[in-house]
C-alpha cells in the first residue's frame, strides 16, 4: 500500500510536493508516501550515520526482529536532525497541515531496524502512551514521519503495517469517550489501541529514499521480515512531529482528527 505524492522540480531547488489528491487520500486513509525525496548521496550518508550509531550500540549477535535506538536532538544537535533538515522533512509535512500551522522541530528521532528472519508482524498500536509526557499529558503528536533508508518495495521485508482509515474511527471513539481515554491505557490493551473496527491491514511498500507520513491516530505496527539471516536489515528513521500549538490543543486534535490538516 502506498498513496504516492508527485514530485516537482523548482528552478531554485528540487522540492517534492504533496498535491491536493494526495492530501485528500491522507485525510481519508491517514497515510501518504513521497518517493525519491533523498538523493543517492543523502541516502548513502544517512546509512553511514545509522551504521555508526548501531556500531556504538549494537544488538546481540544472535538477535533477530526489531531493534531501536532513540537519539535525543539536544542543543548540540544530532546527525539525524541534520538529515531531517537537509531532506526537508518538515517542509514536506507542512504541506499536509493547515496553512496557518507550522511544524515544530523534533527533539528526538527513532532508528527502527528489523533483523531477519522475523516472521512476526505485530498488532495495531498508538504511540506516546507508555510512557506519556512528564506532566501527565498523553504523548500525542500530529504526524509520524518515516525516512526509508532500505528498499521496501517488496512486502514482508520489515515494512510498516497500517490499518487505513482507523485515524478517523479512533477519533470518533475519543469524541465519544473523551480525549482523556488516552490516559486509560488498560482499556486499550493490548496495543494500546481501542477496540474499534480495524479493517484489513496493508503493508507500506516504497523504495529507499522515500518519506512516509502517517496520522498520529492511525493504527500501525512494525511488520515481519521474512528474509534470510544474511539478508539486509530493514532501516527506517522516524520523527514524531507536532504542529504548532498541538500540545495546547491536543484534546481537539484527537477528538477531531482532521482539525490540524489541510483541506
Amino acid at each position: 500500500m502506498a498513496c504516492r505524492a508527485g514530485r516537482r522540480v523548482d528552478s531554485l531547488s528540487d522540492v517534492a510536493t504533496i498535491g491536493r489528491q494526495a492530501r485528500e487520500t491522507f485525510r481519508r486513509q491517514g497515510l501518504v508516501v513521497i518517493p525519491d525525496v533523498l538523493s543517492g548521496e543523502q541516502l548513502t550518508a544517512a546509512r553511514v550515520t545509522v551504521a555508526a550509531m548501531l556500531a556504538r550500540r549494537p544488538h546481540a549477535e544472535d538477535h533477530v526482529g526489531p531493534y531501536f535506538l532513540w537519539p535525543r536532538c539536544g542543543a548540540a544537535g544530532h546527525p539525524l536532525l541534520d538529515l531531517y533538515h537537509r531532506v526537508g522533512v518538515g517542509r514536506l509535512a507542512a504541506q499536509l497541515l493547515r496553512p496557518d500551522l507550522t511544524v515544530q522541530v523534533p527533539d528526538f528521532a527513532q532508528v527502527a531496524t528489523t533483523i531477519p528472519p522475523w516472521p512476526h508482524p505485530g498488532g495495531p498500536h498508538v504511540d506516546g502512551l507508555t510512557p506519556g509526557e512528564p506532566d501527565g499529558r498523553p504523548g500525542t503528536f500530529s504526524l509520524l514521519a518515516g525516512v526509508l533508508l532500505t528498499d521496501q518495495r517488496q512486502p514482508n521485508r520489515g515494512n510498516l503495517w497500517v490499518w487505513p482509515g482507523t485515524h478517523l474511527r479512533f477519533g470518533r471513539y475519543l469524541a465519544e469517550h473523551g480525549a482523556d481515554a488516552l490516559t486509560r491505557v488498560d482499556e486499550m490493551a493490548p496495543g494500546p489501541y481501542p477496540k474499534i473496527e480495524l479493517g484489513q491491514p496493508e503493508q507500506v511498500t516504497a523504495p529507499a529514499g522515500s518519506v512516509l507520513f502517517a496520522h498520529y491516530l492511525l493504527a500501525h505496527n512494525i511488520g515481519g521480515h521474512e528474509g534470510e539471516a544474511a539478508d539486509e536489515r530493514r532501516e527506517t528513521v522516524y520523527y514524531r512531529l507536532h504542529a504548532s500549538g498541538h500540545r495546547e490543543r491536543w484534546r481537539e486534535a484527537v477528538t477531531n482528527p482532521l482539525a490540524e490538516f489541510h483541506q
